[in-house]
């Protein structure tokens, strides 16, 4: 739609969204963190490290999931391309989860609680995040003939993302953005409600890997399924985080159901 601001190259859109979201989901957490009793200082270091490594994360699963398009174009691999590319959003949640792990036992942060007031952020973040994605026209639909369907005319979106011009699309990235808002909400909400310590997060994991489970269906993915099946790699990982979630949400409720009152 707008990839570039004020039709500026070197001021894309996609990366101010980035970095808003990014910005906005560790305000949150502070403030989540603070009324939780935790030392903020050491939760945005936290979030530093954790955005870091999403970065890093979501640009090397980017590298996996199209890795015969990388094996037969070797030269894409530090391309500028490859560069503005924003990754795989599950490359970097998992690189992030991993890093806050090591954090938190570094720094002996609650790990239930701590990963409690970062979810609603993260959603919040990765729905801002997904506006990007829209506004520069990447992680775009399959064609559709529906009322809400999205047509990009923007040359630059094509150069910079490669996404179809002229073609009535899916807005694959405002359903994804939508659900993770209302999702956010409802996890904001949540955290205002008694709740065992460690369902924040297992609430949000199970939300969006179903959310995003059923979006993939409707996006385009020029590497097709794995392995050639009716999942692609995104689907098969949104199974797998959905059956952490949902552990995790059945282990802290009954953990806090056994303690004694």
């Amino acid at each position: 739609m707008y990839p570039e601001i004020f039709h500026l190259s070197f001021l894309h859109t996609y990366g101010v969204l980035v970095a808003l979201a990014f910005l906005t989901a560790l305000w949150m957490a502070g403030r989540l963190g603070k009324e939780a009793g935790l030392d903020v200082e050491a939760l945005t270091n936290l979030g530093a490290y954790c955005g870091l490594a999403a970065i890093a994360g979501a640009k090397l699963m980017m590298l996996v999931v199209d890795f015969r398009y990388y094996v037969e174009h070797p030269g894409e691999y530090f391309s500028l391309a490859t560069l503005q590319a924003g990754g795989v959003f599950y490359g970097g949640l998992i690189a992030a989860l991993a890093v806050a792990w090591w954090y938190i036992r570094k720094t002996q942060l609650p790990l239930a609680l701590t990963a409690d007031v970062f979810a609603p952020g993260i959603a919040l973040g990765h729905g801002i995040g997904r506006l990007g994605c829209f506004s520069a026209g990447c992680c775009w639909g399959v064609e559709c003939h529906l009322p809400w369907a999205v047509t990009f005319r923007n040359p630059a979106a094509n150069e910079l993302v490669g996404v179809p011009l002229n073609r009535p699309l899916h807005p694959t990235q405002l359903y994804e953005a939508f659900a993770e808002f209302a999702i956010f909400g409802f996890l904001l909400w949540l955290s205002r409600q008694p709740h065992a310590k460690g369902t924040i997060i297992a609430s949000y994991l199970m939300m969006y890997s179903a959310a995003r489970f059923v979006v993939e269906f409707f996006r385009y993915h020029e590497q097709g399924n794995l392995f050639g099946g009716p999942l692609d790699t995104s689907q098969w990982i949104s199974l797998g985080l959905f059956a952490l979630g949902a552990a995790g949400f059945v282990a802290m409720r009954r953990r806090t159901a056994a303690q004694p009152a």
